[in-house]
């Protein structure tokens, strides 16, 4: 409504409000007026006299006052007040003693004053109250006027239009405005940083029922501090005289703002708990350096940041010492975002950058310490970025502060923890800072444990295939494959080998065997026995024999217990002389018979010591297939041995009429878990066909 509108609407409304129930200060006080003539005679006597004299006005009336009213020591005394009273025409006001009808006496606060008639003629006015009562409501009044007035509540009063009456200091210092522009207006004319439809609408309800609203929470940024967050605790209650007319409404507003922030802080401290408490569980559940990285991103997005990126230094990856100064080349291992879209600025997973030394992520590298750049500037975006085209998509995108992070574990630089804000508003601070360093320093300690366990893997992965045989395709009247594969940890490197060695007469040699224990200290053993039982088949000993050395050696050789099977196989005679250390019996598949396992004496594991071995002989006849084996390939955690060994069993039957390398992958596939505990070596023989014999390979 327009100040003209509101000026026509004033016109309007009635001088004098309609008649109501009395009500107000003066019933409160029970003021008594009593007229006297010009003589001291009583001539009007009011209800409130008498109860206030206990005198009827039938009593009262033509009496002399103050024969009536006062004590005979106090006439002299009245008469001449009443007599100044007359002749000045001043007013009288104070405290005098009267007499009650009762004999008893009372203080009375009177304000007397002389009236004139259309006649001339004078009369004296006198009003009375109580004084206990006029003290009391002196006092009440007082302490409200100061408890309003220094209060630290914020208070107003507003009419039923809700346009402001009063307010206090303290709601001045509020709302920013002082009381005279507060005054004749709106509440959403004033708060214009908060919903004003909506509470006027609430204010409205309280006026029609009655009932308060009592500690509604409010959260707002007043004009006077835009930057931060303020909150207040609002009550509304609507004000009614004593005879139940809606006089408007009382407003107390109490700043809770310190309380709200530390209970801010106290929500943003739980939560920061509670994701490093997250990132505990979820950082780290793999020796693989990319996935670790990969579960920071996931725990940091978008509790902490809106964009991460995990870079982790190309010499940490390669075990050398980080620059101290200039370039630095990372590979962006891991990224996420709170987006679909890849975050900006953020190079594609196992990248491989080289980032000049004024750039942010490489000061982070050289200093050890955390960069933080609160408002991000266009001046501080090529020191953020790769290059222009990832400087232009971080500002397209609103990339508004950045904070670079160090992965430091056991001394090292790892790599930095990389965290952009572009949706979320607030900008990184020193909490920030805090959480982002306890959570890279955690996942270092995993990047860290993570690299070394690659490291000791591609070594003794590395030296594991070094010391296995490169193995001819064919050999004199023998088609053979083999595979090799490693077991997904490092630790379970190392173990198997597989061989197969020409031996006069045109024999083969084939051998397969699996050094108990795991990493560089079982491969070096296997390395030892591979070149043992080389050595031991050229004297062209029987597989017993050759089993009986081997045993002998390895008890030589310290904590080494290794299973083993040795099989000769003689293409003159057209049968294998096969002996077994505890290994697990190798498969036949007869042209036309379905395979089987074959049944061998098991033997005894090479370094156990003091039992013979026995060597068995079997035809082996082209068309036939032979498959030894290691116990990765069938043992499993979940299943029982003899049903890994029919699994074996059916899978061979489904490798008929192909060739053995395609066999090889097949059997792989079908029995090999990804990820496998322990790692498998596999070898199939088959004689070549010659002339006369027919067919093909079952």
């Amino acid at each position: 409504m327009s100040t003209a509108d509101s000026s026509r609407a004033d016109r309007r409304r009635p001088v004098a409000a309609p008649a109501a129930p009395p009500s107000g200060l003066l019933d409160l006080l029970s003021v008594a007026a009593v007229v006297l003539d010009s003589t001291g005679h009583v001539v009007f006597w009011s209800p409130p006299a008498e109860e206030l004299f206990g005198y009827t006005p039938k009593e009262a009336l033509g009496q002399f006052a103050a024969r009536l009213l006062v004590h005979e020591e106090h006439w002299d005394e009245v008469v001449k007040l009443f007599a100044d009273v007359m002749e000045s025409g001043s007013d009288w006001a104070g405290t005098f003693p009267i007499r009650h009808k009762d004999g008893s006496t009372r203080l009375v606060e009177f304000r007397n004053m002389r009236l004139l008639d259309n006649r001339g003629e004078t009369y004296a006015l006198g009003l009375a109250a109580d004084q206990a009562t006029v003290t009391q409501v002196e006092r009440d009044a007082a302490l409200s006027a100061r408890l309003v007035s220094q209060s630290p509540i914020g208070l107003a009063i507003l009419d039923p239009d809700l346009r402001y009456l009063t307010v206090n200091p303290a709601l001045e210092r509020m709302h920013g405005l002082p009381a005279v522009e507060h005054v004749g207006r709106r509440i959403k004319d004033i708060l214009t940083f908060l919903d004003g439809e909506a509470i006027e609408e609430r204010i409205r309800g309280v006026l029609e029922t009655g009932e308060p609203v009592a500690d509604r929470y409010v959260v707002g940024r007043p004009p006077s501090d835009p930057e931060h967050e303020h909150a207040w605790s609002v009550s509304f209650y609507r004000l009614e005289d004593s005879a139940g007319r809606v006089l408007g409404v009382a407003n107390s507003v109490i700043d809770i703002t310190e309380r709200h922030r530390a209970a801010g802080e106290a929500a943003q401290a739980r939560h920061r708990l509670a994701l490093i408490a997250e990132a505990s569980a979820r950082v780290g559940t793999t020796l693989d350096v990319e996935q670790t990285a990969h579960e920071l991103t996931q725990v940091v997005v978008p509790d902490l940041a809106d964009a991460a990126a995990v870079h982790i230094l190309d010499s940490a990856l390669h075990v050398r010492a980080a620059p101290l100064a200039g370039p630095v080349r990372f590979h962006a291992v891991a990224s996420s975002t709170g987006h679909p879209a890849r975050p900006p600025g953020v190079t594609r997973d196992e990248d491989l950058v080289t980032y000049d030394g004024d750039h942010f992520i490489t000061r982070c590298v050289h200093t050890r310490r955390p960069v933080l750049v609160s408002q991000v500037t266009r001046r501080d975006l090529p020191h953020i970025a790769h290059d222009a085209r990832a400087a232009a998509a971080l500002q397209a995108a609103g990339v508004h502060t950045y904070l670079a992070v160090p992965l430091v574990a056991r001394g090292e630089v790892l790599g930095v923890l990389d965290l952009k804000r572009a949706g979320n508003l607030a900008p990184f601070d020193g909490d920030d800072v805090l959480l982002a360093s306890e959570l890279a320093a955690r996942a270092a300690v995993s990047v860290d444990n993570a690299r070394w366990y690659q490291s000791a893997r591609s070594t003794a992965l590395t030296l594991q295939r070094r010391l296995l045989p490169e193995l001819p395709s064919r050999l004199r009247g023998l088609e053979i494959a083999c595979r090799y594969q490693p077991a997904g940890a490092a630790g379970e490197i190392g173990g198997d080998w597989f061989d197969a060695i020409a031996l006069p007469g045109d024999k083969t040699a084939l051998v397969v065997g699996d050094v108990m224990g795991s990493g560089i200290n079982a491969a070096a053993s296997m390395g030892q026995l591979r070149s043992a039982t080389r050595a031991f088949a050229e004297l062209d000993l029987a597989p017993a024999e050759v089993l009986r050395h081997l045993d002998h050696l390895t008890e030589d050789v310290e904590q080494t217990i290794a299973t083993c099977v040795y099989c000769v196989y003689d293409p003159g005679r057209d049968e294998c002389h096969i002996s077994l250390a505890g290994h697990l019996p190798p498969a036949l598949v007869r042209r036309g018979r379905s395979p089987e396992l074959l049944e061998l004496p098991t033997g005894v594991p090479l370094g156990v010591g003091g039992v013979p071995f026995e060597t068995t002989t079997f035809a082996f006849q082209p068309g036939d297939q032979l498959v030894f084996y290691t116990d990765g390939l069938v043992e499993t955690r979940s299943e029982p041995i003899d049903e890994r060994l029919d699994t074996l069993v059916d899978a061979l039957a489904k490798t008929r009429g192909l060739g053995l390398e395609e066999a090889c992958d097949r059997i792989l596939d079908t029995l090999r878990p990804p990820g496998g505990e322990d790692d498998v070596a596999l070898l199939i023989a088959r004689p070549e066909e010659r002339p006369g014999t027919g067919g093909t390979a079952g």
